[in-house]
C-alpha cells in the first residue's frame, strides 16, 4: 500500500483528487438500503421520518486513514527554527572549508617559494665559497710571488755586493801598479756605479801604458833579437825583454 503526505498548508483535503489512491482514500458512497420506503409512504403512514444524514456531520466524520496521513506528516515535518540552525552551521562549514583551502593554498605557495629562496641561497653560498677560494688562491699566490720577490731581491743585493767587492778590488790594483787614483768628478751615488766608473778609468790608462810599451818595444826587438820574429801579443813581446839572464 502507498501513502502520500501531505503538508499542512495544503489545506482541507476534501474535493482533492489523488492519482491512483482513489479506491484508498475516497470514502465510501452511501448505499440506499434496500427497504426504503417511498417519501410519499412515510408521510402517509403518519410515523416520524428517518433523520436524514447531515451533510455538515458527515463532512466532519473522522477519517482514520486520512488523520493517520496528517498526523504523520505532523510527526515528521522539521521545526523552521531547526532547518535555519543547520543552514547556517552548513553554511559557517563551507566557508571554513574554503577558508582552508586559502590557506592550504597560500602554504603550498609558500612552501614552493621557500624551496626556491633554500635553491637561490645555496647556489648563492656555492658561489661565494668558489669565490672565497678563489680569492684565498690568489691571495696564496700574491703572498708566494712577494716572498719570491723578496729573496730575488735578497740574491740581487747580495750579488751586486759581491760584484762592487771585485771592482773595488781590481781598482786598487791598478792604483799599485800605475800609482795613478782618480776622483769622479759627477758621482752616481751609487756604490756599484760609481766602482765601475774608477774601474773604468784604470782600464783607459792600462790600454794607453800597453799601446805606448808595445810601441817602445817592438822598436828595441829588432836590436836585441835580430833572428827572432817579434811575439804578436803585448805579453809575449815584454816577456822578451825580461829573459832571467841580463840582456844589456
Amino acid at each position: 500500500m502507498h501513502f502520500l503526505r501531505f503538508p499542512k498548508s495544503a489545506g482541507p483535503l476534501k474535493g482533492r483528487c489523488f492519482e491512483g489512491t482513489a479506491s484508498a482514500q475516497s470514502p465510501p458512497l452511501a448505499v440506499s438500503p434496500k427497504n426504503k420506503r417511498k417519501r410519499d409512504d412515510v408521510e402517509d403512514s403518519g410515523t416520524s421520518k428517518p433523520e436524514e444524514a447531515n451533510p455538515s456531520s458527515q463532512k466532519a466524520a473522522y477519517d482514520p486513514y486520512l488523520g493517520s496521513l496528517i498526523s504523520s506528516d505532523e510527526e515528521e515535518e522539521v521545526p523552521t527554527a531547526d532547518v535555519a540552525a543547520r543552514t547556517k552551521k552548513l553554511a559557517e562549514a563551507n566557508e571554513r572549508a574554503n577558508t582552508l583551502a586559502q590557506q592550504l593554498e597560500q602554504s603550498e605557495k609558500a612552501r614552493k617559494k621557500a624551496e626556491l629562496d633554500a635553491v637561490g641561497a645555496r647556489a648563492e653560498a656555492d658561489k661565494a665559497k668558489a669565490d672565497a677560494a678563489g680569492v684565498e688562491d690568489l691571495r696564496k699566490k700574491l703572498h708566494d710571488a712577494e716572498t719570491s720577490l723578496s729573496e730575488h731581491i735578497t740574491a740581487q743585493s747580495a750579488r751586486e755586493e759581491a760584484i762592487l767587492k771585485r771592482i773595488r778590488t781590481q781598482n786598487r790594483r791598478f792604483v799599485a801598479r800605475t800609482a795613478q787614483e782618480y776622483e769622479l768628478e759627477d758621482p752616481d751615488d751609487d756604490p756599484l756605479l760609481d766602482a765601475v766608473s774608477f774601474l773604468e778609468f784604470h782600464g783607459t790608462e792600462a790600454r794607453e801604458g800597453i799601446d805606448e810599451a808595445k810601441a817602445g818595444l817592438l822598436r828595441l826587438f829588432p836590436y836585441f833579437f835580430p833572428k827572432k820574429e817579434a811575439p804578436a801579443t803585448f805579453l809575449n813581446l815584454a816577456k822578451c825583454f825580461n829573459p832571467p839572464e841580463d840582456l844589456g
